[in-house]
């Protein structure tokens, strides 16, 4: 298991699904963690079964689209843990059309929460590192739609793919900080979101048939949150000081690449 003992990390849309197996996986491993979702409650939940003393674990509604928010959440951390550490950005939206038909506003909506938000929140974690002098590391949460476009996802498939770009930049601009920043790029993961994916499809239709065939690579099963959180623990931890700047596929198979 990955060593996060004595150190504190943000999780973004760490509410449910993904969110929650990253925010169990670094707890397990020793971290500190401030958990922030958009869904009232759901990451102070989430915070309560973790650590019902809540010694180590912080819950806070919020929106990463808000600055406000977004300083919020470092507050709490830095006030509650003398962090953060770590951040991690995972908290993203999904909605499919056919990219004929998709709108302005959801292709901006989807930028906003899924790429703009994830540069604002490493922006925040890195001005406090500077400003006290700190190494860091930042996990952002990509998706393999990011890397190869599925059809009817064109707002999230680009806006997972600015992650992936983004993820370089800042870990070639930022190295001499000691600041890491990495991100993976999941599929198959059993989410909320995939069952949204499976319910697009159906249409009017029963979604379990076609839910049951969204499988990760050659797993023959999906990938459970806290599979995902495992590797997330791992990129926070020192053990994966020498990877850096990379779009790690947590995919089953799925990616050659």
């Amino acid at each position: 298991m990955s060593d996060l003992h004595g150190r504190a990390v943000v999780i973004t849309g760490a509410g449910r699904g993904m969110g929650a197996g990253i925010a169990t996986a670094a707890f397990d491993a020793g971290a500190s963690i401030a958990l922030v979702d958009v869904i009232a409650g759901s990451a102070e939940a989430v915070a309560a079964r973790l650590d019902p003393s809540g010694r180590r674990a912080v819950g806070l509604t919020g929106d990463v689209r808000l600055d406000g928010d977004v300083d919020r959440v470092l507050g709490a951390a830095v006030d509650r843990f003398d962090g953060p550490d770590a951040w991690v950005n995972n908290a993203g939206i999904i909605e499919m059309s056919p990219a004929i038909d998709t709108l302005s506003a959801d292709f901006d909506a989807h930028l906003a929460v899924n790429t703009t938000a994830v540069f604002r929140c490493c922006q925040a974690a890195a001005r406090y590192w500077r400003a006290t002098g700190r190494a860091g590391a930042i996990v952002n949460i990509a998706s393999f739609a990011g890397k190869v476009g599925y059809p009817e996802m064109i707002a999230y498939n680009v806006s997972k793919a600015g992650v992936i770009n983004l993820t370089r930049n800042l870990a070639h601009e930022w190295a001499a900080d000691g600041i890491n920043v990495n991100c993976i790029c999941p599929s198959g993961v059993d989410t909320p979101m995939l069952d949204a994916v499976a319910a697009y499809h159906a249409g009017e239709g029963d979604p379990a048939p076609i839910r049951a065939t969204m499988l990760a690579g050659d797993l023959g099963r999906t990938i459970t949150p806290l599979e995902i959180g495992r590797v997330v623990a791992f990129l926070l931890s020192d053990d994966a000081r020498v990877i850096r700047g990379q779009a790690i596929s947590v995919d089953g198979g799925d990616s050659p690449y």
